[in-house]
């Protein structure tokens, strides 16, 4: 199979799908790697590197829309790479439709095989091609949550550790998941009084456990919620209804209690946000005010870190995508029940529920479904 692997366009996104690793890997199976020239500057990779593991640098983005088979993503394709899409092409990326009606209308008239890594869902529930960007997400939240603390962002000038005779910053996490668990370690690493909110008493128990209780762990609704972040210096949203909008916790009346200069970290911008006055924002512009409290929205929070995350995200890829190169994207979502739960959209139809429902448009069985 001819595999693509364009460079990403999204302002700020310096991660890239594949490492040379990787490529030495496909290519071991006899399939054809395209890498758009440049596409791994940003993680730290040479043309020089994927060239020794076996790819082909094409100098044209659109080269490599034309050619390949299956075209390999980080984020969710732009306008500009709308017209290069070709009918029964494969798309393996982040889609995150459910938070973008346009992009999923745009991915059902190009007619693609559009394949989501947040979709893809293993039988216990785990989101396997989520975690590793969950886990740097929620990690970083905490570093760009000290950041909106500062006064020239508009922060009340509190660290986040405190000092000695002074309290470290109050933390609320909501979301006991992936994201929110990997925040709530690195928040009581530095010291912070943490409180994390979840609807899985299950999912409590067990941090309450790991963390020997010096974590406040409290069941999450309207009510707890508010009494949390009214006093918090910090609240971080990690909330994931694997693929639908994440729902709307925090109200712009809630924002209006807690104290100006506080902040909120949205980790779940990519699906809609879980608070009212969210908006995606950029690793150029991270940040805005709104109600008094400083916002950090950006969308690609692991880009932060491209090394990191673009190690992370092949070491969890790779499989799946050599699976289809190897057996085609028919035979691999039929055999491979996770992969075919990451199907969002199959030549111009909605197949997933969470973003049929999203945009209230029809949704058809999967196609690819054995139980059918």
């Amino acid at each position: 199979m001819i595999i693509g692997v364009p460079k990403e366009i999204k302002t700020g996104e310096r991660r890239v799908a594949v490492t040379p690793q990787g490529v030495d890997v496909l290519v071991s199976h006899n399939h054809r790697v395209l890498v758009e020239r440049g596409a791994g500057v940003g993680s730290g990779f040479s043309d020089q590197e994927y060239q020794k593991a076996g790819a082909t640098i094409v100098e044209k983005r659109e080269d490599i829309w034309n050619e390949a088979a299956m075209v390999v993503k980080v984020k969710e394709p732009l306008e500009p790479e709308f017209p290069l899409m070709k009918p029964g092409q494969a798309l393996f990326t982040y889609l995150h439709l459910a938070a973008d009606r346009d992009l999923t209308l745009k991915l059902m008239e190009r007619k693609i095989v559009g394949i989501g890594y947040e979709t893809v869902q293993e039988r216990d529930g785990s989101l396997p091609l989520l975690r590793p960007m969950s886990e740097i997400a929620g990690r970083a939240s905490l570093f760009a949550g000290g950041m909106c603390l500062e006064p020239k962002n508009g922060g009340r000038g509190i660290l986040l550790c405190g000092a000695s005779g002074v309290p470290p910053a109050k933390v609320v996490i909501i979301g006991a998941g992936v994201a929110g668990t990997n925040a709530c370690k690195v928040a009581l690493g530095l010291g912070t009084r943490v409180s994390i909110l979840d609807i899985n008493p299950e999912r409590l128990s067990y941090l309450h456990d790991i963390t020997q209780g010096h974590v406040t762990t409290i069941i999450s609704n309207r009510m707890t919620i508010e009494e949390e972040i009214v006093n918090a210096d910090l609240v971080i949203g990690a909330v994931l209804i694997p693929g639908a909008q994440a729902p709307k916790l925090v109200t712009r009346e809630m924002l209006r209690r807690m104290r100006p200069g506080s902040a909120i970290v949205d980790i779940s911008v990519d699906q809609g946000g879980c608070f009212e006055t969210t908006r995606p924002t950029t690793h150029e512009n991270p940040t805005y005010i709104e109600e008094g409290i400083v916002h950090y929205c950006v969308a690609n929070i692991p880009g932060a870190y491209p090394r990191t995350s673009t190690f992370a995200l092949t070491n969890a890829t790779l499989p799946y995508v050599s699976q289809i190169a190897d057996k085609g994207y028919q035979k691999a979502l039929e055999e491979n029940e996770a992969l075919r739960k990451g199907l969002n959209i199959f030549q111009g139809d909605v197949v997933c529920e969470g973003v049929a429902g999203s945009f209230g448009l029809a949704c058809i069985p999967n196609p690819f479904d054995k139980k059918r």
